[in-house]
């Protein structure tokens, strides 16, 4: 499915049109002129927007001052490691938004939700915004990360705050057992129960990075879990909203291919 070929000295890639599509338009397609090739592709662009398909899923270059691309949108909102966020993303070829524009947001075809930070400041924020009914209303492949995961539940416990209401379940804080125990859960940690495509070609036991204090309990939208002190959903996902736990921008090759299967959803 991986297509590369030359017009007009060219190149030109994308992992959507079929192989059998272009030798049948082959001579057509190179007989336009650099101009009319790139006018052609956004027209298709267009229609498969439309039909809820992409043609061209990642950045592709058609010539060198321009540029087709998936609009992968970062929330911009009071939480940190945003940066971090941005960086992988250029790392798999994807120029992000960093964008608190309502319109910016719906327009995107895929959007995150990262950060760290306190869960009761961060709602005050989105709510002052609106940035809240925004999130709620998305309907294309959205992920949270970290608070980002928390925020997305019902309540949390962080604050005593009401939060957006995607999950119908409450983020509670980790309650030591032991003296080893130490809160916040901070390291390295395996997953385990993996039952999404956001963890194709993963396997249960590899590891992720996490940093929190608090956690979404074991529910019906758990995808992935882990354990310390309890088990606790690692990932959560309902409908269009993906959510993690843990870092997968921090995580190595392993959340680098999380965040890749998330923009190939």
């Amino acid at each position: 499915r991986a297509l590369a070929w030359h017009a007009r000295g060219h190149r030109f890639e994308s992992d959507i049109l079929h192989k059998r599509v272009m030798q049948k338009h082959r001579s057509f397609l190179f007989s336009l002129s650099p101009d009319a090739f790139i006018t052609f592709f956004n027209i298709l662009n267009v229609i498969a927007r439309k039909k809820g398909n992409l043609i061209l899923k990642k950045s592709v270059s058609l010539c060198p001052k321009i540029q087709v691309e998936m609009t992968v949108a970062v929330v911009k909102y009071n939480a940190g490691n945003i940066y971090s966020v941005l960086s992988v993303l250029q790392r798999l070829g994807v120029e992000p938004v960093l964008t608190d524009d309502p319109k910016i947001l719906h327009q995107a075809d895929k959007v995150i939700f990262p950060g760290q930070g306190e869960a009761s400041n961060a709602m005050q924020y989105l709510r002052e915004r609106g940035l809240d009914e925004v999130i709620r209303s998305l309907t294309q492949p959205v992920l949270g990360i970290c608070i980002g995961q928390q925020l997305m539940c019902r309540h949390s416990a962080e604050g005593d705050v009401d939060c957006l209401g995607i999950f119908d379940t409450d983020v509670v804080r980790f309650v030591p057992e032991k003296h080893e125990d130490k809160v916040p859960h901070m390291g390295w940690n395996e997953l385990n129960a993996l039952k999404s495509p956001l963890f194709k070609n993963l396997h249960d036991g590899d590891f992720v990075y996490f940093v929190h204090s608090f956690y979404v309990p074991v529910c019906k939208w758990t995808i992935a879990e882990s354990s310390y002190i309890t088990p606790f959903s690692a990932a959560i996902q309902r409908d269009n909203f993906y959510a993690t736990q843990f870092h997968p921008e921090k995580s190595g090759s392993v959340g680098q291919r999380i965040i890749q299967n998330f923009l190939d959803r």
